[in-house]
């Protein structure tokens, strides 16, 4: 017997319609989505107006999107969306490092430098030796691990946000442990940063009264051969945004030590990256 559209039975109508044949995780999935995207609308009676707003909210989300903006990354960001979906794919054991949000800056092709160069190229900000190991669960170094870092300049923005501005591949470059694990480079101690805020994302999260901050961090992909991927952050300890970051991706874990360098204007940060073997289950 065919299953008619009604408000009681929206969801079972809608579902009823998918093919037999179709991928079972895209079945899964969809039918899903449909089962809460309808308990959402009926719970809150969404009117007619309230809908229409969502669409024009969404086609405006969808314009502002190009080759050096991602409005709805941004949009899944500041919802907390992204950190679940990173949180639910990189369960790790313990005592690895925890991942966190990718963030839309990251650039491919960085260029590989040695141990100790200096990764500020506009000669901008306080200057940092970010100094560790890369390691895997039982401690010992992880040789040929690669340490992909990228964070914003002094100003708040990343070079691909200023390429008329910064110079190419500032504060960003690629390094290779050795045999020690050791790594170590210099770059800026990190600046808080608004999250682009003049589009639809931005308006959103002042209907909402919340602030665009990011509290101030630096970025790294590390990857060896055998492990598990890791894209993370580390955070400067004494930020004031760090409990309220717009897009949640702080852990405890993630917040190392930033220090002066006695008689020097230079700050240190240590921080080790411990790695999961592939094998271990996510």
């Amino acid at each position: 017997m065919a299953e008619y559209f009604s408000e009681e039975r929206s969801v079972e109508a809608v579902n009823s319609r998918m093919g037999e044949d179709i991928n079972p995780r895209l079945a899964r999935v969809m039918a899903s989505l449909v089962k809460h995207l309808h308990a959402f609308a009926k719970d809150v009676t969404l009117t007619q107006e309230e809908w229409d707003l969502a669409i024009g909210f969404l086609t405006r989300t969808g314009n502002l999107c190009h080759g050096e903006r991602q409005e709805f990354i941004l949009l899944s960001d500041a919802l907390g969306f992204s950190m679940l979906v990173d949180a639910i794919n990189n369960r790790r054991p313990v005592g690895a490092t925890e991942n966190t949000v990718f963030g839309p800056f990251h650039v491919e092709g960085a260029p590989i430098r040695e141990m100790g160069e200096n990764i500020s190229l506009d000669g901008k900000g306080e200057s940092c030796l970010f100094i560790g190991r890369v390691l895997d669960l039982d401690g010992s170094p992880i040789e040929g691990a690669r340490i992909d870092v990228w964070s914003d300049n002094s100003d708040g923005f990343y070079d691909v946000q200023q390429p008329d501005i910064q110079p190419k591949w500032n504060n960003r470059g690629i390094f290779v442990t050795g045999a020690d694990g050791c790594y170590n480079f210099v770059g800026i101690k990190p600046v808080s940063y608004p999250i682009p805020d003049d589009g639809p994302v931005g308006q959103m999260l002042a209907s909402l009264g919340r602030h665009p901050y990011r509290p101030a961090h630096t970025h790294y992909l590390v990857t060896a051969e055998g492990y598990q991927q890791l894209v993370t952050h580390t955070f400067v300890g004494d930020d004031p945004y760090l409990e309220s970051d717009t897009v949640f991706g702080v852990k405890d874990t993630l917040i190392a030590p930033f220090k002066r360098i006695d008689g020097l204007t230079l700050w240190r940060s240590d921080f080790d990256f411990i790695l999961t073997p592939m094998e271990v289950a996510r």
